[in-house]
């Protein structure tokens, strides 16, 4: 998998991709201004997977680069199709160009307390639960818990190897 910069001309297909059937249960609704506004903001960087026919596979959305913590969110990570393996081929690269290109100290994000697949996945890649966040998001007008998980580059650096 390779992974480029997205782009404005980008926004309507993450937009449609984040309002699937199944990304919507756990992926926040952004409008094409929000996306643009963060985008175009100089605090994120967003990474798009395409297949060889460019139709869109996944997306991902970095922020957190202004501030001199070191400290980086994984906003949002979204997957066309599941249960490919799309996700952790994605979070691989994700880990690699916080960690090693962006020089993390820290990354972080937040996932909904019953999304076991992907914190399964994010707990096989060495995050680390720190807390809830609790009744943090609204879906379907119910509010839910969220699970903070983060990674260390330290814990990075080992689970590497």
């Amino acid at each position: 998998m390779v992974l480029r910069p997205a782009t404005p001309a980008d926004i309507p297909r993450l937009v449609a991709l984040e309002r699937t059937p199944t990304a919507r249960h756990f992926v926040g609704q952004w409008s094409e201004e929000r996306h643009f506004e963060t985008m175009t903001g100089g605090d994120a960087r967003y990474f798009v997977s395409e297949n060889d026919a460019g139709e869109l596979q996944a997306y991902a959305i970095l922020r957190g680069l202004a501030e001199a913590t070191r400290s980086l969110e994984l906003k949002r990570i979204v997957v066309a199709r599941t249960e490919q393996g799309l996700g952790r081929k994605m979070l691989h690269e994700i880990l690699e160009i916080a960690f090693s290109e962006l020089h993390a100290h820290r990354l972080f994000l937040d996932v909904f307390e019953d999304n076991e697949r992907a914190r399964h996945l994010y707990e096989s890649l060495g995050f680390v639960y720190e807390g809830t966040l609790r009744e943090a998001a609204q879906r379907d007008g119910h509010f839910c818990n969220l699970r903070l998980m983060s990674l260390l580059d330290r814990e990075y650096a080992q689970h590497k190897k």
